[in-house]
């Protein structure tokens, strides 16, 4: 790229402190640094034309996990990892809200309901864990968070009753993020996009970072690439692709909250008039292992089979778009926040849960160079 003179000077000389990734994690870095250093020169590079990865792609839940997610978590994790787990999330949530404020972020709270397949076995193991869960969540919510409710939304195929959590809402994606991008500009910080980070070099007390562009040297470099991180660091995070859709205006649509299948591989709310669906992961782990932004026929096939079937029964439709996003996942769903040398650091792995714990693993991720 030919870069003048002036560009140079006022984009790429003495940059304090350098984000890849302008999603929800690296803006709130950037604030959170901003704040801290007042004085500081601070420039966040982002690949894509948005933030590109899952950011301005979920489906805006403002959720902590659904029961059978939470109890399918402590079989393979501590009781005090999933605990601090759902905390991190409650806790990023407050810090989201009060961040930006509730009417920027379309936020809304009508709860969150699981339902349960007639054919899932999980419901009866749910109902009998379910007192013990709010016992043990009551210092997170100081309440029961889940309770049993009957399906009032004629949805088929399910269990009569479903588990509803009244803590949870929703928020909208894109005034999120436009509001976050706003905010992080109104400081002064720098945000380039169209650039990806090919990788980076460090000295003494500088790290030179290469571009598909340009190459600069920054005083401390944090990388906030969730579901990319692989392309940059070697830590035990891979992408997972969430595939989701969106009908057309339905007339008459009366849904409102926001809605659990299968353990959460499946999530579904109302918006505008229309359903929002996603998920289906679980149908090919290995091959939604991938940062290709695509949509595969047997995932696509099941969202539409589930519509019809359980969510819209005897409601003709029309699909009106389809995207899909890239999370950062892992063996366990502990999020990575470290330092990986003197000068760059990592906030990574946020296991489809960026909406509640990014605002705070951006904040952990600056607080790093305390």
């Amino acid at each position: 790229m030919n870069l003048s003179y002036w560009e140079i000077k006022s984009w790429f000389t003495k940059v304090d402190f350098t984000i890849v990734g302008s999603g929800i994690v690296g803006l709130s870095c950037a604030l959170h640094l901003k704040e801290k250093y007042p004085k500081s020169n601070i420039l966040v590079l982002e690949k894509g034309m948005l933030p590109q990865g899952a950011s301005t792609k979920n489906a805006g839940f403002a959720c902590f996990g659904s029961l059978s997610e939470i109890l399918e978590d402590l079989k393979n994790h501590s009781e005090e990892t999933v605990f601090n787990l759902v905390k991190k999330r409650f806790d990023g949530l407050k810090l989201l809200r009060e961040t930006l404020g509730d009417s920027a972020i379309g936020y809304q709270h009508y709860g969150g309901y699981e339902l349960f397949l007639n054919e899932d076995p999980s419901f009866e193991a749910c109902l009998s864990k379910k007192e013990h869960i709010n016992q043990w969540l009551q210092p997170i919510f100081k309440n029961n968070v889940f309770v049993e409710k009957p399906n009032n939304f004629n949805f088929k195929n399910i269990k009569e009753n479903c588990i509803f959590n009244a803590f949870e809402g929703q928020i909208d994606t894109g005034r999120m993020m436009d509001t976050l991008l706003q905010k992080t500009q109104a400081t002064g910080i720098k945000i380039l996009n169209n650039i990806t980070v090919e990788g980076f070099t460090e000295a003494s007390n500088t790290v030179e970072v290469q571009t598909n562009v340009f190459n600069f040297t920054t005083s401390k470099l944090f990388i906030a690439t969730n579901g990319f991180a692989s392309q940059l660091i070697n830590e035990a995070v891979k992408p997972a692709r969430a595939q989701v859709l969106i009908t057309k205006p339905i007339k008459n649509l009366h849904i409102k909250g926001t809605f659990h299948l299968d353990k959460g591989y499946y999530y579904f709310r109302y918006i505008d008039n229309c359903i929002l669906f996603g998920g289906g992961r679980n149908l090919d782990f290995k091959g939604e292992e991938t940062t290709e932004f695509a949509q595969t026929e047997l995932i696509q096939n099941k969202l539409e089979s589930i519509l019809k079937t359980v969510i819209l029964p005897n409601i003709p439709f029309e699909i009106a778009h389809r995207w899909s996003g890239i999370m950062g996942v892992g063996n366990s769903k502990k999020v990575i926040v470290k330092p990986l040398s003197n000068n760059v650091f990592c906030g990574v792995k946020l296991g489809g849960m960026g909406i509640a714990i990014g605002s705070l693993v951006g904040k952990e991720l600056a607080q790093l160079i305390d």
